[in-house]
């Protein structure tokens, strides 16, 4: 277990490197350890990953080089890898594929111009510490999207383990065409795609320390090489060029930007859910919150360092920081040491991958996509909420049917529906006595509670706005009718009012307005949230209620006003 770094100041949060805050030179060899284990987990990842964008493998290399070095300068979280990642890189490619061919300028220009906009949108969202937005996929939406994204790795894959053509088209298209094919598959590729699986999950069984992606892929490309496994129709990477970072600006036009906006917007929602969930699940410290947006501007910071070095959008990892932190890795050193050794690799080593079979990057890629479905809470769901199981499949679907940018548009979009329809479900609920005490407690069948003549208390157990203000208004109207005549008071327990806009506070005023005319007067009780409190000033609410109408609990509002009503 990695030892706690220091409390940071606010000012030292955002300085350059405070990630690398109370770092000691005691704490130089857990990071080497956990670098080099780092690298034998990256170098194949990246490889794969890059492919899976068509791009290739020293693209990949350079974007863990990029993602080291921009979230360690900016980023908080001392563990978080960045680099390419196999759940955005399916978005965009189809994206980009609209504006050039794979290989091309146009591509290349493309991919370094989406990584700069993600980048600076991640930026903006942490220095406006807009958060909040990572929360705007639920769980099953989120299910759903990853399990689109794992079948379309699938197929994408699926060409490269058969040894067949990749097919064209739409993705049920693809499916047909590679289910046509199954009989012309390649046993060699076959073997080696499902052997580097294989050698993958048995590693990760014994122990996550164990590289079993790199011993995979490096025994399957020894294998090619010694029995020359070319001429029986492996496909292998071939020559590949060596790169080091070069920085400049993408080649594009004005007019290929416009179409890159809303799948930049996208791309940046899904990064910011997925680096949030990183960060909350890989604290630095377990005496200190996790900053998740200081590491929305690390992320950004990697993004944009990618674009001007001619790769990819990239985000954080949750596999890749796990094996930092089981590694003992102490702060981001453990990833800049990684970044050194594959830029060594990839300025000099390129040689070596010569004989790498595309099959094996295949195995790679089907354990990430075997990895990012999450069937436990596929079946969690299923069982507790039909409703939010549907969601998962409709989800999932729009990601496998529709162009998958578009898909993923819609799993956003039936997110928060989902919220706006849980907001607008909230109805009036009446609050009754326990008898014996002072406490009011929503109605039960299964508990006997106790009314006081000519009172009735009720809440809205939700925020009060637009969404429900209407609904919010006939439920108290259609409560306080069926206790005429007798109903002279109505107490609106608050506490789960945490906010009012523009539009609930009329609706609310009109109500008091209204009631106070029939001969009921209203009084609100524990009116705890700070914004609502605010809220009931600025729109004038406590003038029109009355200060001696705002109440702390229901018992002291139902006595004092109860008390006046009788005399």
């Amino acid at each position: 277990m990695s030892p706690s770094l220091p409390p940071r100041s606010g000012s030292l949060a955002w300085r350059p490197f405070a990630s690398m805050a109370g770092w000691r030179r005691k704490d130089f060899g857990a990071d080497a350890i956990a670098g080099i284990t780092l690298v034998a987990i990256a170098v194949p990842e990246q490889m794969a990953t890059a492919r899976l964008g068509s791009f290739g493998p020293q693209i990949g290399f350079l974007a863990i080089i990029a993602g080291a070095i921009g979230f360690a300068a900016f980023g908080s979280n001392r563990s978080i890898s960045v680099g390419a990642d196999s759940t955005i890189t399916p978005i965009f490619a189809g994206g980009l594929a609209l504006l050039g061919a794979a290989g091309s300028q146009q591509f290349a220009g493309a991919a370094q111009m989406l990584a700069l906009m993600v980048g600076a949108l991640l930026v903006v969202a942490g220095l406006f510490r807009l958060g909040f937005v990572a929360d705007l996929l639920s769980i099953p939406v989120t299910t759903g999207f990853l399990a689109g994204i794992s079948i379309h790795i699938l197929v994408s894959q699926a060409p490269a383990l058969l040894g067949v053509d990749q097919p064209a088209g739409p993705f049920l298209t693809k499916v047909a065409a590679l289910l046509d094919n199954l009989g012309d598959a390649n046993p060699f590729t076959l073997a080696i795609g499902f052997g580097v699986l294989a050698i993958i999950i048995l590693a990760e069984r014994i122990s996550p320390r164990i590289p079993g992606a790199l011993i995979g892929l490096g025994g399957v490309t020894f294998l090619v090489a010694v029995f020359a496994l070319e001429r029986h129709g492996v496909s292998t990477l071939g020559a590949v060029a060596g790169a080091v970072p070069v920085l400049s600006l993408p080649k594009i036009s004005p007019g290929e930007i416009t179409p890159l906006v809303a799948l930049a917007i996208l791309v940046t929602v899904v990064v910011m859910v997925q680096t949030a969930a990183t960060t909350r699940a890989f604290p630095s410290s377990p005496d200190r919150s996790p900053d998740v947006n200081r590491d929305f501007v690390g992320v950004g910071a990697a993004n944009v360092l990618a674009g001007l070095a001619g790769v990819f959008p990239l985000n954080a990892s949750p596999p890749r920081t796990a094996v930092v932190v089981e590694t003992g890795g102490v702060s981001q050193l453990s990833s800049l040491i990684c970044a050194a050794v594959v830029l060594a690799l990839s300025a000099v080593g390129v040689g070596l991958l010569t004989h790498v079979p595309h099959a094996g990057l295949a195995g790679v890629l089907l354990f990430v996509a075997r990895r990012i479905v999450r069937i436990a809470t596929v079946v969690d769901v299923w069982r507790r909420s039909l409703a939010e199981f549907m969601l998962i499949v409709v989800t999932m679907l729009a990601i496998l049917i529709l162009p998958i940018e578009q898909g993923v548009a819609v799993g956003i979009v039936l997110s928060i529906l989902q919220g706006v329809w849980t907001t607008t479900r909230a109805h009036i609920v009446e609050f009754e006595r326990i008898p014996g005490s002072t406490i009011w407690w929503p109605h039960s069948d299964s508990t006997a509670g106790e009314r006081v003549p000519g009172v009735v208390v009720m809440a809205l157990q939700a925020p009060l706005s637009f969404l429900n203000a209407y609904e919010f208004q006939a439920g108290v109207l259609a409560l306080a009718a069926t206790r005429k005549p007798e109903m002279r008071l109505v107490v609106i327990e608050a506490n789960s009012i945490v906010e009012i806009d523009y539009t609930a506070g009329k609706i609310l005023g009109a109500l008091v307005v209204q009631l106070r005319k029939q001969g009921v007067d209203v009084a609100f009780a524990r009116l705890e949230s700070l914004r609502a409190q605010q809220s009931f000033r600025r729109l004038g609410l406590e003038k029109l209620v009355g200060a001696d109408h705002l109440f702390h609990s229901v018992e002291e509002a139902v006595e004092t006003l109860a008390e006046r009503l009788r005399s």
